[in-house]
C-alpha cells in the first residue's frame, strides 16, 4: 500500500480548494483497528442508556451546527445547499432514532417444552455487540449515510471505523469531532480516510468484524471477496437502475415532476435510487414527455451554494464526463435528444431522451447524473418485464389510479421496494431499504441495521422449573 499522501479537497464547481486531509497507510489503518478493538471493549461495557444518551449529545451537537455542516457539505460534495440541509437533517433525526433503539435490543425466550425431554430447562437469547464495524461511506449522501452506518454501530455496543469519501470528507471530519467531544470512548469512532487500498484493508484485516458499504456492484463484489477469508460479515448496499412506470390512467404531470424531483433535481441525478429509467405507455406518452420537458426546462443549474439553485456540478469533471458519454451511447442507439445535454466542466444540463430502445445497452447501466431516458410500452406486462430484465433491484416506482393494478405490478416487480405515484427516490429511515440481484440483498434501516451489527448468543438453565 502507498505510504501517507494528502488529500486536497475541492469545490467541484468552482475548483476551490476547500481542504486537506491526510489518507492513511497501512500502518495507520492497522493501528486504527488495533484501538477500535479497545474502544469497542468499553463501548460495549456502556448500558444501553448511556449508550442512548451518547447518541442524544451528538444529535444536538449536529443540530447545532446544522447550517455550517450543510453549507461545508454542499460546497465540497456539490449537492445545492436546500438539499444538503435536509441530508444533515435526516443524520440529526437516525442519530436520534438509533438512540431510541440502543434501549430497545432484546432477546427472547424460546419455550424448550417444544422438545420432549426438555420440558425443565430454560433457554433464552440476548444480543451482543459485533465487534469493530467498518463503514464504507459514498459521495453522494455521505453525512446521511455515514449516520444509518454509524449509529447503528455505536447503539449495538460496537466500535466504527469510518472510512469517509475521498472527495468530500470534510463534513465527516467535523463530525467525528462532535463525536468525540459528545464523550465516545477513545478509539470506539475514529475516521480512516483513503482510497481504494485502505476499503481493501478494512475487508482483509482480522479485527474488524464486519464491513457495510454502500457503492459500487463491482465495489461490492471486491469488499466481498477480500472479506471472505476472515469471515467477516458484509453488508452491501450497492447500484441501482430503477424504473418509473407511468400507466396510461396516471396523473402525467405529477408523474413528470416525480421524474423531476426524484432524478433531475435531487442530489444531481447521483443517487442510487433515483429515477434512472422511464417507461410511458402508449396512451400518455406524448402528453407526458411534454410536462416533463417543460418542467426540467424551469430547473436552475449553477452555484450550488445560492438557495435558488436546484442542479449543482456533479462531484468531479470526470463525471460530468462520463454522463455525456452515457448520453451520446442513447443517442448512437437510436434515442432523441429533447432537452439539455450541455456540459461546462462539472455541470451538466439536465437531460432528457425519448424514443430510447428498450434494449440499447446504456439503457440498462446505471447513470449517475441528470439524465432522464424515456420508452415507450403498450402493456404493464411488457413494462415489468423490461424493468425486471435490469441486473439491478433497489427500487421502482408505479403511477396509476388503478389500486389493484398499482399492487399487482408492485408484486410482480423485482426490487426492494416499489412506491406507488411517486418518486423511485424515496429513503426514510425506519424503512427497511435496499434490494435484489446486483444490489447486494441487504436492508438497511433503524430497526435492521441494529440486528445486523449484533450477534444472539444462547443461554440454557438446565432444571429451571421444578
Amino acid at each position: 500500500m502507498p505510504a501517507e499522501q494528502t488529500i486536497t479537497v475541492r469545490n467541484p464547481g468552482t475548483g476551490e480548494v476547500l481542504g486537506e486531509i491526510e489518507a492513511f497507510d497501512a500502518a495507520r489503518v492497522a493501528a486504527a483497528v488495533q484501538a477500535a478493538g479497545r474502544g469497542q471493549r468499553e463501548m460495549g461495557a456502556l448500558p444501553a442508556h448511556e449508550r442512548s444518551a451518547l447518541l442524544t449529545r451528538i444529535a444536538a451537537a449536529i443540530e447545532g451546527e446544522r447550517d455550517n455542516l450543510a453549507r461545508l457539505l454542499a460546497a465540497e460534495n456539490g449537492k445545492p445547499i436546500l438539499q444538503t440541509l435536509g441530508e444533515v437533517d435526516a443524520a440529526i433525526r437516525i442519530f436520534r432514532g438509533y438512540a431510541g433503539e440502543a434501549t430497545r435490543v432484546f432477546g427472547r425466550q424460546v419455550p424448550l417444552d417444544a422438545v420432549p425431554g426438555l420440558e425443565r430447562h430454560l433457554a433464552v437469547t440476548v444480543r451482543e455487540p459485533l465487534g469493530v464495524v467498518a463503514a464504507l461511506v459514498p459521495f453522494n449522501y455521505p453525512v446521511e449515510l455515514y449516520a444509518h452506518k454509524a449509529a447503528a454501530a455505536l447503539a449495538a455496543g460496537n466500535a466504527v471505523l469510518v472510512q469517509p469519501p475521498a472527495r468530500c470528507p470534510l463534513a465527516l471530519v467535523r463530525i467525528a469531532a462532535i463525536v468525540a467531544e459528545a464523550g465516545a470512548p477513545a478509539g470506539a469512532h475514529q475516521l480512516v480516510p483513503g482510497g481504494v487500498e485502505v476499503s481493501q484493508l478494512l475487508a482483509e484485516l482480522p479485527g474488524i468484524a464486519a464491513v457495510s458499504l454502500t457503492g459500487s456492484t463491482a465495489a461490492g463484489r471486491e469488499i466481498a471477496r477480500r472479506g471472505a477469508d476472515t469471515l467477516k460479515k458484509v453488508l452491501l448496499e450497492l447500484g441501482g437502475n430503477d424504473a418509473l412506470i407511468v400507466c396510461d390512467d396516471a396523473d402525467v404531470d405529477a408523474a413528470a415532476r416525480a421524474v423531476v424531483l426524484g432524478r433531475l433535481a435531487r442530489g444531481n441525478g447521483q443517487i442510487c435510487c433515483a429515477v434512472k429509467r422511464v417507461y410511458a405507455q402508449d396512451g400518455v406518452h406524448d402528453a407526458f414527455v411534454a410536462s416533463l420537458v417543460d418542467q426540467a426546462a424551469k430547473l436552475s443549474v449553477g452555484d450550488q451554494l445560492l438557495e435558488s439553485t436546484d442542479v449543482g456540478p456533479l462531484i468531479a469533471t470526470e463525471a460530468a464526463e462520463r454522463v455525456a458519454v452515457a448520453v451520446g451511447r442513447l443517442v448512437d442507439d437510436g434515442a432523441r435528444l429533447v432537452a439539455g445535454g450541455g456540459r461546462r466542466d462539472a455541470f451538466v444540463d439536465p437531460v432528457v431522451l425519448v424514443d430510447v430502445p428498450a434494449r440499447s445497452p446504456a439503457f440498462a447501466e446505471e447513470i449517475f447524473g441528470p439524465v432522464a431516458p424515456v420508452a415507450r410500452f403498450t402493456d404493464p406486462a411488457e413494462a415489468v418485464r423490461m424493468a425486471n430484465e435490469s441486473p439491478y433491484g433497489l427500487q421502482a416506482a408505479v403511477f396509476t389510479r388503478d389500486i389493484s393494478r398499482a399492487f399487482t405490478l408492485a408484486r410482480q416487480l423485482d426490487v426492494g421496494g416499489v412506491i406507488v405515484n411517486g418518486s423511485t427516490a424515496l429513503r426514510a429511515e425506519n424503512l427497511p431499504f435496499g434490494g435484489t440481484k446486483d444490489t447486494g440483498g441487504y436492508r438497511e434501516g433503524l430497526h435492521d441495521t441494529l440486528l445486523d451489527l449484533t450477534r444472539q448468543k444462547t443461554i440454557v438453565v438446565m432444571d429451571a422449573f421444578a
